[in-house]
């Protein structure tokens, strides 16, 4: 199968990348290169005679339209957005711009694609969004996110996401472009880009600075291992039904607050410090505007329908990501010299776009 994966240069793209080329699939890359890019995640693969790397944006209709012409994909896994909540805080208008003008112009590109090759019934356009997009939960732990959710987004990025998750069904049912549909917990794991929550953490233990937590770090995530969730994106690609949405959680909610402790207490065994322990690094700052409480997935679809679940638990995959940083510097150090990383984002203080 020949896949056309947009965003692969980014954290959870480049995972799936690297999967399906190590599966035997060939592979374009699609990708504009913009801040949290970066081609070494996919070096492992880069010179399989399976993957091809084309730069392009997804608003560029005409870049797209060539690309689906010169590769001929037998499948999109759309993963090209903007996603740090913070930015979107900050500056809203490019997640517009990129989350649902982009991916209006890409399921028209695949749908003109799909319809001059006589509406291949195998075709799939599998869009990849957020669990961010059903809001917030209560804390009790026997309420979950199912399919079925009401969305509810509370920030810029998740109704960003959301629309988009609504362009993509609106083009199943109204053109028949056979679609998948794909919401997700939060990713950790190697190659994550050095302003979330897990690499900030790890990073700034290194560096002797403060760790941020937000509020009182009781906001409550479902961490999902990045590799565990591209092995169940093709999963869903090969097995899924058309039109069907399937949530992809990790099954680990962890406080914030719980899970930098965590971490902490693994780089204390790794990378002990001269004195004290990391946790003593541990800082509450103001928290962002509209902080989700909780997120929580249920994953009975998914399992039951396609037999996936996660293989790793959220121990097995801290400790798998702190060895990665700790041998990986050459990769992490020149990307906190790109814009905005290493500064507090995401407090509504920019000025208001007029």
């Amino acid at each position: 199968m020949k896949l056309l994966v947009t965003g692969g240069a980014g954290f959870i793209g480049s995972a799936v990348v690297r999967l399906a080329v190590s599966r035997g699939h060939a592979v374009v890359n699609l990708d504009a290169l913009t801040y949290a890019a970066c081609l070494d995640n996919v070096a492992p693969v880069a010179d399989s005679p399976l993957y091809a790397f084309e730069q392009a944006d997804i608003r560029d209709r005409a870049a797209l339209d060539r690309i689906f012409a010169a590769h001929r994909p037998d499948a999109v896994l759309h993963l090209a957005a903007e996603s740090h909540v913070d930015r979107s805080i900050d500056g809203p208008g490019a997640f517009v711009e990129t989350n649902v003008n982009g991916t209006y112009h890409l399921l028209e590109a695949a749908r003109a694609w799909w319809e001059t090759q006589g509406r291949p019934e195998a075709f799939r356009f599998h869009h990849v969004s957020t669990d961010e997009v059903f809001g917030s939960l209560p804390a009790d732990p026997e309420v979950k996110f199912t399919e079925e959710t009401p969305y509810d987004p509370r920030s810029p990025y998740s109704a960003s996401k959301a629309a988009s998750d609504h362009l993509v069904r609106a083009w199943h049912e109204t053109y028949g472009l056979p679609v998948l549909l794909t919401n997700c917990s939060n990713n950790y794991g190697p190659y994550h880009f050095p302003e979330k929550l897990i690499p900030v953490v790890i990073l700034n233990a290194l560096a002797g600075k403060e760790l941020p937590i937000y509020g009182e770090g009781q906001n409550i995530r479902d961490w999902l291992y990045v590799e565990d969730h591209a092995d169940a994106l093709l999963t869903v690609l090969e097995k899924g039904r058309v039109g069907r949405s399937y949530n992809i959680g990790g099954e680990n909610e962890r406080t914030n607050l719980d899970l930098v402790r965590t971490l902490c207490g693994i780089l204390d065994e790794l990378r002990p410090k001269q004195s004290g322990a990391y946790a003593d690094q541990i800082a509450f700052v103001a928290d962002r505007p509209g902080h989700d409480a909780r997120y929580a997935i249920d994953p009975a679809r998914i399992r039951a329908e396609l037999g996936w679940r996660p293989s790793v638990t959220v121990e097995q995959g801290l400790r798998r990501t702190v060895e990665w940083y700790l041998a990986n510097e050459d990769w992490w150090r020149p990307l906190q010299a790109r814009e905005g990383v290493g500064q507090r984002l995401g407090t509504g203080q920019k000025a208001v776009a007029r």
